[in-house]
């Protein structure tokens, strides 16, 4: 099975982490993205307060994670309708990428697209079971013979483009005029700087039908909940019913203290207008250092993650960086298009950005 599978990226940049730590200030580390800052005290209240959970939970959840998950959807997405049959918990975002074509009943013949820059588990996912992987530049250009899934990303992983609602509404009619079914990864939908995402949940986008239409949201990046696995998805009632009966025979259920962590998370906006504050203040001095050091940011209108180039291979300025003690992600993890340039998140503490801005001056 794992011969199906690329080599996971993450390994060839141990040498130049090794580097990095070297520096005798130590390593700032914006490469991976994990959230550093604490999990917000009534999130974790939530959590202790049910940790006497000794009996199994359910896949689908407890009413009122259903009740939670969408209140969130229709306040924060503008989706209208939405009933407990909209919504589904999953063991975080990832699992349910890396195994949803497999969950769909996809193999061989079958056809799985997603952007030619994109988070690598999309192709993991596809290669799992067996289908094609194909990359995208505007998915309505794709032969939609075959095609069982289409993966939209917006805000995107690594470049953190935004599709304007136009260009949702163009792609949802084409899918829907060929029976493509669409799951569009919107984790990072809390996270526009300079554009205002937009679900495919919208009215104004799905036509106030889900048909066809799966939204992916995680907890990990608004709220610090990476360590929870703390995900769900969101639409169409007929694929979500389809997947929770096969869920339920699989066992892929989210911890009780879990589920109740998430109903308080998805019920407190302060907590994420105050993470979203750090952040933006974390973007704005890394993206001037970087600037000042010769780099040039396109997109990174929304997202955890600026993405760079020095117009020079992605693996010279990985060694650039390293040699300064900050360890970015090579663009190429991403597709082929990223060769020349790199990621950079800013989810490191205030202290190591700090640092990181201030080599980079040093450095000219």
């Amino acid at each position: 099975m794992s011969s199906r599978l690329p080599v996971f990226p993450w390994d060839r940049l141990e040498p130049y982490k090794a580097t990095a730590a070297a520096h005798p200030d130590g390593i700032v580390d914006l490469s991976v993205g994990t959230p550093v800052d604490p999990v917000p005290g009534l999130i974790r209240e939530a959590l202790v307060a049910a940790a006497d959970s000794p009996g199994y939970p359910t896949v689908w959840g407890t009413p009122a994670l259903r009740d939670a998950l969408v209140d969130w959807v229709g306040r924060r997405l503008g989706a209208t309708g939405a009933g407990h049959r909209n919504v589904l918990p999953v063991v975080g975002s990832k699992e349910l990428v890396a195994w949803l074509p497999t969950q769909l009943g996809l193999g061989p013949g079958d056809r799985v697209a997603y952007p030619r820059l994109a988070y690598p588990t999309y192709e993991v996912g596809a290669r799992l079971c067996g289908a094609t992987p194909e990359v995208y530049d505007d998915p309505t250009e794709l032969d939609p013979a075959g095609l069982k899934l289409l993966w939209l990303n917006s805000p995107s992983n690594p470049t953190g483009r935004v599709l304007a609602k136009d260009e949702l509404i163009r792609i949802v009619a084409w899918a829907r005029r060929h029976g493509v079914l669409i799951f569009s990864d919107e984790c990072y939908l809390e996270l526009g700087w300079e554009a205002e995402p937009v679900s495919v949940l919208h009215p104004e986008v799905c036509g106030g039908t889900y048909e066809g239409l799966v939204a992916v949201h995680s907890l990990s990046k608004r709220s610090n909940l990476a360590g929870y696995r703390a995900a769900f998805i969101a639409g169409d009632e007929a694929v979500l019913g389809e997947l929770l009966a096969i869920r339920k025979h699989g066992g892929m259920m989210v911890p009780s203290p879990v589920q109740a962590a998430t109903v308080a998370a998805l019920g407190d906006d302060v907590h994420v207008a105050e993470q979203r504050a750090r952040y933006a203040a974390r973007r704005a001095a890394l993206r001037t250092a970087l600037e000042g050091h010769g780099f040039r940011i396109e997109h990174s209108e929304a997202s955890l993650y600026l993405w760079a180039t020095r117009d020079e291979s992605c693996w010279e300025t990985v060694a650039r960086l390293a040699g300064l003690g900050i360890l970015v992600a090579p663009g190429d993890f991403y597709g082929e298009a990223g060769e020349r340039f790199v990621r950079v998140a800013f989810t490191a503490t205030d202290e190591r950005v700090d640092a990181a801005v201030k080599r980079l001056a040093d450095a000219g």
